[in-house]
């Protein structure tokens, strides 16, 4: 098996991972918003759907170009450079309801964020760890699909570790005016840089190994 071969191997597998990893995570902030009621959270729950559908089609593109074997060089580029510019609407879509859910939901009872703050680390780590992999598979193999990824594993990495920093203020100060405040302030913070993020992804589609 060649050098190139194996690259591409473990670029699909840890697009697989990243995908069967990502499921989850929409889920148990959905669920968690039966009992709390954070923007932050909230916000939380519409970005991770958002990124997951992002990363599925990354997958699937992947799939498309790289193991089938019957894709011609333009028609690669095309469906790489459309991947990637719906890795970055996502972003930006994520960013945007983000933003609007922080200004306009204006509750001061937050409930329960124990969920989204239990997912927000993990997702801290987890994130961190892809975005390295993914760094590193496109230093090996320059890719469009997998840089995209990397630069999206970053954002992700940033924005859990503020949502988690956000939450466990919520946690504890769930009833004073600091926790209010960083509530608002995280998800402001967080659907800015995710708006930022998905923009020079959506602009810089068609190159393929810009991190």
């Amino acid at each position: 098996m060649s050098s190139k071969t194996d690259t591409e191997t473990s670029s699909f597998r840890t697009l697989l991972t990243s995908v069967v990893l990502s499921t989850p995570g929409p889920l148990v902030i959905g669920l968690g918003l039966l009992i709390g009621h954070s923007s932050t959270q909230m916000a939380d729950f519409f970005r991770r759907s958002a990124e997951l559908l992002a990363i599925i089609c990354a997958f699937v593109i992947y799939q498309l170009t790289h193991t089938q074997g019957t894709c011609d060089e333009a028609r690669k580029a095309r469906l790489e450079c459309a991947a990637n510019r719906f890795v970055g609407a996502m972003m930006c879509v994520a960013g945007v309801i983000m933003m609007w859910l922080a200004i306009f939901q204006g509750q001061t009872d937050k409930g329960n964020v124990i969920p989204g703050l239990a997912i927000g680390v993990l997702g801290m780590v987890a994130n961190c760890i892809f975005w390295r992999r993914y760094s590193t598979l496109n230093r090996k193999q320059p890719n469009a699909i997998i840089a995209v990824q990397a630069r999206l594993y970053r954002a992700k990495t940033f924005v859990d570790t503020c949502v988690s920093l956000c939450l466990g203020m919520v946690l504890m100060f769930p009833a004073s005016q600091l926790g209010v405040v960083c509530d608002l302030c995280g998800s402001l913070i967080v659907s800015a840089y995710m708006i930022y993020c998905g923009f020079d992804t959506f602009k810089n589609a068609g190159q393929t190994s810009r991190l």
